[in-house]
């Protein structure tokens, strides 16, 4: 794999190995922390209601710049965005990690997720650009999409044992190590940006950068609020109400720019559009139903957090089996297959997380059997979502196409999330039981949710708008004869 990469670009040997570690990283930052949290408000003093922003500040900053990062890497350059998110992300787990005070720790892991959100987009965009359309671009992809997941879940498992053994600072300084040795490999192993003059490459339409990241920021912080606040409340409804216009601001503002951050058009390609929707809604799905099963495990089963965190490592086995399976298929089925039936079988197990979910359950039937079956069907999907969400598209304009399909992904977990928690809330009450009915009512949408978006995959597909793999650009009016505007083709020139 990594030699059909060095057939296309000498000096990539490490390329693949380095955006494993961007996605692993990323994933087990958004984790990583969540079990360390109680000592984390001993140690350092944070009153109640503040703690939460540990995980918060990383979530808004990253969620927020994801589009600013993927149409960053366009324009500056993508190995040089790769290199500045290492720096940034390293630097901030450091100050984190020395942290003498809540708001200084706060800071640090908005910092953190500044970064976070130079790298998850560059992380497609080079897999897209650098690996050939076939064997060689499914089994990336496969690897990318797996290295996520089991980065979310070996973040749970290490924040536990981290914290048992080291304290709670060794969650942020873990990082270092990883960050000082990936960048020793950055410059000999990431192909250099082709760059064929100053006034050549797309400029980054600032306006745009400005209202996408508050718009997506306000929307993220008002989902956040809804957990304590409620959905009624002005404190959430104006912060929503805020994000939404800002993004409809952008949205006119993008039609009239020259060079936009997001070119709308990209969203008249059906693959690209599905891609989205699908994230969307499989994230909205997924990342509550994980919430649900840790809060499960630990509040009514009595798990610690060890345990908890082990208990997910079969999911990422899971995961790697369904990334597998896809990428030895969707050249001879299409994305639109694999999406349709990954995101069924995914939906399958989460109804049957809602099913065996009890307060005497265990962990073979309440736990290991719906992980095993919903993880092989979401391991299944992340293939074609970074083939769908590229396809046709040029590749100056790869950063924006992996940008948005991060956002959509990072925006569906949020908005599932704040959901799906006042789902369980209205459905449950007190005690064991009353958990258990409000998280299996949780769990019933989020199957809900897997399952519309597999379906509208299979829609798409049927029409025609995801088709089998192909290279990006390669059906791009662009290359096939068909009016383009010209503005378009110098914008995305390279």
């Amino acid at each position: 794999m990594v030699d059909t990469v060095n057939s296309q670009k000498p000096g990539a040997r490490w390329l693949l190995p380095v955006l494993l570690a961007v996605q692993f990283l990323v994933s087990l930052d958004m984790s990583v922390v969540n079990v360390a949290l109680p000592d984390i408000g001993g140690g350092l003093g944070f009153e109640a209601e503040s703690l939460a922003w540990v995980v918060n500040a990383y979530a808004l900053t990253f969620g927020g710049l994801l589009m600013f990062g993927g149409r960053l890497a366009d324009v500056a350059g993508r190995r040089r965005v790769l290199v500045a998110g290492f720096v940034v992300f390293g630097l901030a787990s450091l100050v984190g990690g020395l942290a003498q005070a809540p708001g200084q720790l706060i800071a640090a892991r908005a910092v953190q997720g500044m970064g976070a959100a130079l790298l998850s987009p560059v992380a497609l965009a080079l897999i897209t650009v650098n690996f050939p359309s076939g064997a060689a671009r499914s089994r990336a992809l496969g690897l990318w999409g797996a290295a996520g997941a089991v980065g979310g879940a070996v973040g749970v498992l290490a924040g536990g044992l981290l914290t048992d053994w080291l304290g709670w600072r060794a969650v942020m300084l873990v990082n270092v190590p990883v960050v000082v040795a990936v960048l020793a490999v950055v410059r000999p192993g990431v192909p250099a940006d082709d760059r064929r003059g100053s006034g050549s490459g797309p400029r980054l339409d600032a306006l745009g950068a400005l209202l996408v990241t508050a718009g997506t920021s306000l929307l993220v912080l008002g989902l956040m609020r809804t957990e304590t606040h409620g959905w009624t409340a002005w404190q959430t409804g104006g912060v929503l109400g805020a994000g939404v216009v800002l993004l409809a601001v952008f949205a006119v503002v993008e039609t009239r720019v020259r060079q936009p951050l997001l070119r709308l058009g990209i969203l008249a390609q059906g693959p690209v559009l599905a891609a989205n929707v699908f994230a969307l809604l499989m994230s909205a799905g997924q990342f509550a139903a994980f919430y649900f099963t840790s809060l499960y495990m630990q509040q009514v089963l009595g798990y610690g957090p060890t345990a908890a965190g082990s208990a997910f490592l079969p999911f990422c086995v899971g995961v790697v089996v369904g990334s597998v399976i896809a990428a030895r298929t969707v050249g001879r089925v299409g994305s639109g297959v694999l999406l349709l039936v990954g995101g069924l079988l995914g939906a399958a197990g989460i109804a049957w997380f809602a099913a065996a979910v009890a307060v005497d359950g265990g962990f073979w039937l309440s736990v290991l059997g719906p992980s095993a079956v919903a993880s092989v069907g979401i391991g299944m999907c992340f293939v074609p979502l970074g083939t769908a969400a590229t396809y046709g598209v040029a590749p100056a304009e790869t950063g924006m196409a992996a940008g948005l399909l991060n956002s959509s992904r990072q925006v569906g977990g949020a908005v599932g999330l704040g959901v799906l928690v006042t789902v369980a809330a209205g459905a449950g009450g007190d005690g064991a039981e009353g958990l258990v009915d409000g998280y299996a009512a949780a769990y019933w949408v989020a199957a809900g949710l897997l399952a519309a978006a597999a379906l509208a995959a299979g829609a798409l597909h049927g029409k025609g708008a995801l088709p089998a793999e192909t290279p990006a650009g390669e059906k791009n009016p662009r290359n096939s004869g068909e009016r383009v505007d010209p503005e378009v083709s110098r914008s995305t020139h390279e």
